[in-house]
């Protein structure tokens, strides 16, 4: 079947309203099958795709779903971006507080119109962090084809679950991210072997310089992500963590290797159940097709 209203929505553009990560979001068919759902972001030439619900459940939540060409996904950072956005595009409004409903969970978002485009933020809720096993972190290290120049001097490789485990690798500097050539293939497999979404390799803020990432997960069928929101949010549960202080604010560019660049900001707080977190970006809606 075919979805003939597909909006595409370049999700977490740069400030000025440029690049982002270019998402298909359409209203879901109940009579669709998830094979259908899985084809709609190959057809409309996007890696994701944002199923928008039609009824509101008992919680109050509108039910979104996501996928890649090859699987469902149990939340999505800039396609939540994308489907908020398109929900406030298509009313009259300046801004739309609402909840969303998504893998098995109930979270609230806003989007508000901006000059350059919707700034959607939503919560991402708790981030359990914990540190990788000897043999996993170097299965996913080698897989990776990073050198001992290439890793960070300081921080260490760190797990981190939103829901869905990735794990959080640092690299020196920016030109050690720009060099990262990860052989897909083995990628893939340390990824099955222990259940990750896939690898974030950054470079940390510093100052008022924002953050560098690149997101890899060839498991799920995304070679390079070209934005990765949720994956921003639990770097910066990381390093509110690691800091030891009670909130942590960034902002961290990425998709410049893809020629889409993008822009997430995550901020972090430490609770009385843990570390939660709220994760922004800057959409444009473009026309449907």
């Amino acid at each position: 079947m075919s979805w003939p209203d597909v909006t595409l929505v370049d999700a977490c553009v740069r400030r000025e309203g440029r690049g982002g990560s270019p998402t298909a979001v359409t209203d879901d068919d109940p009579a669709a099958t998830d094979a259908d759902r899985r084809a709609v972001a190959a057809a409309a030439g996007t890696s994701h795709a944002a199923f928008l619900g039609s009824e509101r459940t008992p919680d109050g939540g509108w039910p979104v779903r996501f996928f890649t060409a090859t699987a469902e996904l149990s939340g999505c950072g800039h396609g939540t971006v994308a489907a908020q956005a398109v929900r406030l595009a298509r009313t009259a409004r300046g801004e739309l507080n609402d909840r969303q409903r998504t893998g098995g969970r109930t979270f609230d978002t806003v989007a508000i119109r901006r000059p350059a485009g919707i700034e959607v933020w939503f919560d991402q809720g708790l981030v359990a962090l914990r540190h990788p096993a000897p043999d996993e972190r170097a299965a996913i290290v080698a897989a990776l084809g990073l050198t001992a120049d290439d890793r960070h001097p300081t921080d260490a490789p760190r797990i981190a679950a939103p829901g869905a485990p990735r794990m959080l690798v640092p690299v020196h500097d920016r030109s050690a991210l720009l060099r990262v050539c990860p052989h897909l293939g083995r990628l893939t497999a340390a990824c099955q072997r222990y259940g990750l979404l896939g690898c974030f390799v950054y470079v940390p803020p510093v100052g008022d310089r924002p953050g560098a990432a690149r997101m890899f997960a060839p498991a799920i069928g995304v070679d390079e992500d070209v934005a990765n929101a949720n994956s921003t949010g639990c770097l910066a549960a990381h390093l509110l963590d690691t800091a030891g202080v009670q909130t942590v604010a960034i902002e961290v560019e990425q998709g410049d290797t893809l020629g889409r660049p993008a822009s997430v900001l995550a901020s972090a707080r430490r609770g009385p159940a843990g570390i939660t977190t709220r994760v922004g970006g800057l959409a444009v809606v473009r026309d449907g097709h």
